[in-house]
Parts: structure tokens; sequence; C-alpha cells
């Protein structure tokens, strides 16, 4: 008799990026009086500490997800709000030599009640508490009948501590608190303006912790970074203007330095910013300002196409520079087209147009921006003088960005050290790489091509583990060429854990916050987490100055 196996309709599992829509969509299917969460903001949270995130599917469709984070216990006992804590949702303070694990988002598909989704998931934290020997888990967990005890006659409570006070005597029900402390979880005391979103608990969340069984509380376990390696080889082509004949004979040119990068098994290759202004030279008389802009964009998907096809063959991750692109709705955009070997293609647009881009060319300005996944980790591009913004770059290393790629075009030495000394300020705040890459030479009779300065580079923090002067590699000043190097990713994490200064760990979220503006869909809010919910949880033709 043969026996068969019904599939698992169940599946709890580590959450991966593939997931991220379906986990936008569960917030706000769960939470519709509540700000959602953008996708920038959840790639963050993967990204930032992928072991600490998970889901679970039931029937194929995901009904649930918890966010985790390692914090020092100077910060997760003592009084914060739930921004602060998460970096304002992006579980960017997270630290991997923490010895506390920080629950800071608990969602569950309120269909699926009687499944104890909740419960499978807290049991997935604790395993990961026990197997990392940590010293327990902590989140700030809401209380949300305490708006309505204020308002009751008989046991009725004025302040959070008489709530709680109420609760564990039994003499009110709290859903969230009892399902906490039936998990093991005790609380310690009040935390104050949490979650100033959760009118529930009129802002307030309880302090729930559990103390690992398994670790001495009084000999804390020391928790150091190993030095490991993940290499990443980078390319960067400065590259020379010169007259062509046709779009076929530019393609060769960019083809010629890809198969050198390639060969050398270079991960990434990044060209200038406009690299393809010199399609203009083929054109049979010079044009102006507005004629060019619209005989570029008219190469765009070939220029697309032609990139894709590339990074698949040759098999390395292309960020095109940036090419001027008409958008859907009329406007001309300044657009890096970023063709990895998978065959994708993305596309990062310039947000700040330089004043001559802007005048000269009537370029507009994007609208977001947002880390992207590579088979390298996450990444972000910042064109010219975009680099310049240091909210920017910010951002996309909160979503988990470890390299930033810099194309820029500048025409004199003093634009060309604005970009450099600001891309060397992000590779140290941000405690990540920067890559710069510029155009030199001249094209005559083509506008905004008329000189060219640049020394291409690749740029580290300044701390023992990095290259002397924060220089991985430089190319000669206004020489075509191609610089390549090896970065080491683990180096970074290595430096934001245990280096001489951790700049993305020593941030003030106290004092101070960046908030992307809800008309973009880009604003950073916070959400927290509970059962089924939260634990509480901007007069000449050539480009001067650079930019």
């Amino acid at each position: 008799m043969t026996q068969s196996r019904a599939k698992a309709r169940l599946e709890v599992r580590p959450a991966q990026l593939a997931d991220v829509r379906a986990i936008a969509d569960l917030v706000r299917r769960v939470y519709e009086d509540m700000p959602a969460y953008t996708h920038g903001e959840i790639r963050g949270q993967l990204n930032n500490y992928p072991e600490g995130c998970f889901v679970a599917k039931l029937d194929g469709k995901l009904v649930g997800y918890c966010a985790t984070m390692r914090l020092s216990k100077r910060i997760a006992l003592s009084s914060h709000s739930w921004d602060e804590v998460t970096g304002n949702g992006f579980g960017s303070r997270h630290n991997p030599k923490g010895e506390w694990l920080y629950g800071y988002e608990m969602c569950v598909d309120p269909k699926t009640r009687g499944t104890r989704i909740g419960r499978r998931l807290y049991e997935e934290r604790r395993a990961l508490a026990e197997r990392l020997e940590l010293s327990g888990i902590v989140f700030g967990g809401r209380m949300p009948g305490f708006a309505r005890a204020t308002r009751r006659k008989n046991n009725r409570a004025d302040t959070p501590e008489e709530y709680l006070d109420l609760v564990l005597e039994g003499k009110v029900h709290d859903p969230v608190l009892r399902f906490q402390l039936a998990n093991g979880f005790e609380p310690q005391g009040v935390l104050h303006n949490y979650l100033p979103e959760d009118k529930q608990s009129k802002a307030n969340a309880v302090r729930m912790v559990w103390r690992n069984p398994y670790v001495d509380a009084d000999v804390p376990k020391k928790h150091r970074l190993p030095r490991d390696v993940e290499s990443v080889r980078i390319a960067t082509c400065q590259l020379q203007a010169r007259a062509v004949s046709d779009f076929d004979e530019f393609m060769k040119q960019i083809e010629y330095f890809v198969d050198v990068a390639s060969d050398y098994e270079s991960d990434f290759i990044v060209f200038p910013e406009l690299f393809t202004l010199m399609l203009l030279s083929a054109e049979e008389e010079e044009l102006n300002p507005q004629e060019s802009i619209e005989a570029l964009s008219r190469y765009t998907p070939r220029i697309r196409k032609a990139l894709s096809e590339m990074a698949l063959n040759y098999n390395i991750n292309i960020i095109g520079g940036s090419h001027p692109t008409r958008m859907d709705d009329g406007d001309i955009h300044n657009v890096a087209y970023v063709c990895l070997r998978d065959g994708s293609v993305h596309a990062q647009e310039k947000i700040h147009p330089t004043p001559n881009e802007d005048y000269w060319w009537n370029i507009k300005g994007g609208d977001s921006i947002d880390a992207i996944q590579t088979d390298c980790g996450p990444i972000g591009v910042l064109i010219c003088y975009d680099s310049e913004f240091p909210e920017l770059a910010r951002r996309l290393v909160d979503e988990g960005a470890r390299i930033i790629f810099v194309p820029f075009c500048t025409d004199s030495r003093q634009g060309y050290m604005r970009v450099r000394y600001c891309a060397q300020a992000r590779a140290i705040e941000n405690q990540c790489y920067v890559v710069l890459s510029g155009n030199v030479g001249n094209l005559p009779n083509v506008a905004n091509m008329d000189i060219q300065y640049a020394q291409s580079c690749i740029l580290t923090p300044c701390d023992f583990p990095f290259a002397r002067d924060g220089i991985a590699a430089e190319a000669s000043e206004n020489v075509e060429t191609l610089t390549i190097s090896d970065v080491n990713l683990a180096d970074l994490s290595w430096a934001r854990a245990e280096g001489t200064v951790q700049n993305l760990a020593d941030r003030r979220f106290d004092l101070y916050r960046i908030e992307w503006d809800k008309r973009v869909g880009q604003v950073s809010t916070p959400i927290g987490e509970e059962l089924s919910g939260r634990t509480t949880a901007p007069g000449r033709k050539h480009a001067p100055g650079g930019g």
C-alpha cells in the first residue's frame, strides 16, 4: 500500500527580500488606521539584521511577520521611544555584538487567530536568543485597553502604571498583555510616549523582558565580532570623451571596458554621469541644449537593452553612469540605469539637478531614492550633486547599502573637489564604501562637454581596517583608465561594531531624525509590535562646477 504525505500548510522561516511586498500588504491590512511601512523601511529591517526577521505563511499566504535586532543592555533597558530605538523604523540601530534581542514588530493577520502564529514567531525569537547565548529578549508591549480604562467607573486607571497593576492583579483583562505574560515575559516598568500613533494605549508601552535561562545573568557573555572576509571587486571607469560616428561605435567603447573589468573578475563596473553625451557627436549638426536632450532621450531604450545584455553576457553588475530620459509625465530626468548580471534593470533618478541642468536642459529632480539589491548585497547610487546632500546617503545606508556609487561630471578642479570631499564625508559618517567615476577630455561642437576634470576613486571609512587616507584606489587625473580594487564588506560590519568611532550607532535619535514627505510615498513612519499587531511598537553652455 502506497502512503502519501500531505503538503505542509504552515511555514515559519526567515524573512526574505522577496517577501517585502507581502509584508507591506500584511501590515496595511492589519493596521488600516495607522501609517504603513514603506518598502524601503522593510528592506532596511531585513538587510540590517536578516537573522532576526521571520515570516509565517499559511496555505501559501503570508500571515505573520516579526522583526528583531540586537542591542546593548544600555539601550535595550533604557527609557526610549519606538522611533529612537529602531532608527525611525529601518532597524538601523542593530548592534551585531549587542547582548539583548529587541523585538520591534510583530504583525499577525487576525483572520488566522487560533493557529498560534504569534506564539510560533515568539518561539523563533527565543530560539535565536538561546542559540546566540544572548541575555534575553525585550520589547515595548502595547496596552490597548488603557484608554478605555481611563473612562471606567469600576477598576478605573488614570495612569498606565495603575492599569498595569490592575492587569497583573487579574482585575482587568488585556489580551495583548495576557498573551505576553503567558509566553514568559515579565513587565519591567512603563515606557511613556513610546508610540504616539497608538491611541488605544495612549502612546504608552510596557517594557516586557524574557531572560535567557541558559545564560548566567551575573556573568554576562562578552560578544565580539570576528574579522571575516566578504570580498567584492570594484572597477571604476574614468572615460575619455571622444567623437563617435553612431550608436554602435559608442557601445563598442563601453563594451571594451566592461570586457576588461569582467576579465579581472570584477563584481561591479561604474561609468560616469552623462557618459552618453558623446552620442551627440554623431549628429549631423550641433544641437542647442533642448535639441540635445531630445536626441539623447531617444536612445534610452537602446541604452538599457545594450547595458543589460552586457551585464548578463559578461557576468558583471553595471552602474550605467547616467542618461537623460523623458519620463511618462513629459519631464526630463537624469537617470542611472543599474543593470545586474541576473538580467534585472533598476533606475535611480538624480534627486537634485544642478542650477545649470535646470536652466539649460530643464532637467527635473526625481522623488525617491532606495537601495538596490544585488548579489553582493544592497548598494546605492547618488548621481554627482546628490552626494553633496548627506540625507540621501543616510537613507541608503539605513536601508542596508554598504557601497554607494557616485557617477559624476565636473568641468573644473573646484567642482570635482566638492564631489570628492563630500563623497569622503559620506564614507566616514556612514561607514560605507563610496565609488566615484568621472569623464575626462572634451568634445568640440558638443554643448556641455567643452572640458572635463576627474580623478575617479574608491573611498573607504577612516579607521584601522581600511586603506591609508581612506582611499582604496584612485586613478591618475584626467587620463582614461580603469581602476580596480578589492574591498571587504565585513570590515564595515566590524568597524560599525568595534571601530574607533561608531558613527551609525552613536546617532542621537532622541534629538533628530529625517522624515520623508508622505506625498511621495517615502515617509518614515513608526510601527510597533503586539500579538496580531505591534509591539508598540529633500549664461554658459557647458556644465560648470560639477554636480
